[in-house]
């Protein structure tokens, strides 16, 4: 459809009023062709270096001035929401990621999955949603891509057809585009949390128990080293960046991250991220190389946003050489899972340390594994804390300090279940009795559950 075509429908749609509660030109193919066109022309006449030094909301005005001078132009009738949306769409084209931003601006979100330029999901409190957000075409989805990966200097095209990328705001972004991707460009936006969560928030959201978190916050402030296992999407990093709170703020912590997301309070807190080889495949700096230079930083415990190769070897070495109070984080489906790869971990490197040795150095360096899961209802639960007690003959053994049971499903869909104490007393309260912290013997009565 040509311009004609489209002001006669836009005039014929107006003058009958039926417009919806969702303009029908809003959504329309004919909407984006003019948004396109608008787009266009406002490039080639505004001077992009002049703009550039504008302050953002003053930016947004002058643009906003500019759009309405061009549909002014266009003679093109448009209602109410519609003139609004189009100055709102093309705002966004120019200062940020274009269909995207509304949802970058919703806290609610905490995923955005982008399965071409027709189908835009959101998760939401652990559920995907399909959302009504579409791009213009998968050139339009392709421009926005470029966008993102430009700014860290990195380039997305056939020979490098995949890449991992940060937005300004922490949020991680992964992009894989054609041949790779069979039905076009694929984009995934992890949200970083503006506001960090903290135990206030797990425990209204239910997520763990009162007197759960304070034996965490007590395990922490006697320098425990701990390891958080859990699946895609658990909330480990959350959990660990909550835990990270009950860290003294006299101590020196270096953080170790290969998208950097933790959002440490305390004020002498060092982070460093790794960096992806060049366009000629140099200048990768790796996780295990991070770890290493650490140790000449005089950390007062290191914290590995996740742990993913040989690196855990030097990881491990820290924390059983005097790095005690150090955390990391680890894909695993259960405790006893998240010990066997560590294990497989450190063999990636070569190494020829005898299963026994490795096993040894692992139940010494751990002291407490907390598994946390995402259940069916998308809501996430810590379901079990175990500490790592010693060895026995060949086999690292644990004990389970308490758990979420599930017990059923309601009508609704929503998980019943239950935390409880399995009645076993921690041997790290000694621990905790030499940093004088106080844990409540109600913490492992076995009688008392919590929803």
């Amino acid at each position: 459809m040509n311009l004609r075509d489209w002001k006669q429908t836009a005039k014929t749609v107006a003058k009958t009023g039926d417009f919806g509660s969702e303009s029908r030109l809003a959504a329309s193919t004919e909407y984006y062709e003019l948004k396109a066109k608008l787009h266009s022309q406002l490039l080639g006449r505004i001077d992009l270096e002049v703009l550039g030094s504008m302050a953002p909301d003053r930016l947004r005005e002058e643009l906003g001035t500019m759009v309405e001078k061009l549909l002014s132009e266009s003679g093109v009738a448009l209602n109410a929401a519609e003139h609004k949306r189009m100055i709102e769409d093309i705002q966004n084209e120019v200062m940020g990621l274009g269909p995207l931003e509304p949802l970058l601006a919703d806290p609610t979100v905490s995923d955005i999955l982008v399965n071409g330029p027709g189908k835009v999901y959101v998760e939401r409190r652990g559920r995907i949603e399909l959302t009504d957000v579409v791009f213009s075409d998968a050139a339009h989805l392709m421009k926005v891509i470029d966008k993102i990966v430009s700014r860290i200097g990195r380039r997305i095209d056939e020979s490098s057809p995949m890449v991992d990328a940060r937005l300004p705001d922490g949020s991680r972004v992964n992009a894989i585009i054609p041949p790779l991707a069979l039905d076009g460009p694929l984009l995934s936006i992890r949200r970083f949390a503006v506001v960090p969560l903290r135990v206030e928030d797990l425990i209204k959201s239910k997520s763990l128990t009162p007197e759960l978190a304070q034996l965490l916050a007590g395990m922490v402030r006697a320098k425990m080293n701990i390891l958080i296992s859990g699946g895609t999407g658990t909330g480990k990093t959350t959990l660990l960046n909550v835990m990270s709170a009950a860290i003294p703020s006299a101590e020196r912590i270096v953080t170790i991250e290969d998208a950097a997301e933790l959002q440490l309070q305390q004020p002498h807190v060092v982070r460093l991220e790794t960096r992806p080889p060049n366009i000629e495949g140099k200048g990768e700096v790796n996780q295990r190389a991070l770890v290493r230079n650490s140790l000449r930083m005089r950390p007062d415990r290191i914290i590995l946003g996740e742990v993913r190769g040989v690196e855990v070897v030097d990881m491990l070495q820290a924390m059983n050489t005097g790095h005690e109070g150090s955390m990391t984080t680890v894909h695993a489906n259960s405790p006893r899972d998240a010990l066997t790869r560590l294990e497989n971990m450190a063999g990636m490197g070569g190494m020829t340390i005898p299963p026994k040795a490795m096993r040894q150095q692992i139940s010494s360096a751990i002291m407490a594994i907390i598994q946390i899961s995402r259940l069916i209802d998308g809501r996430r639960k810590l379901t079990s804390l175990q500490e790592v007690v010693g060895m026995e003959g060949d086999i690292i053994t644990m004990q389970e300090i308490y758990a979420f049971i599930q017990t059923g499903i309601a009508e609704d869909g929503t998980v019943l279940g239950h935390f409880g104490a399995t009645g076993v007393r921690p041997k790290f309260m000694a621990r905790l009795r030499a940093y004088g912290i106080t844990v409540s013997d109600d913490t492992f009565d076995q009688a008392r559950t919590y929803e």
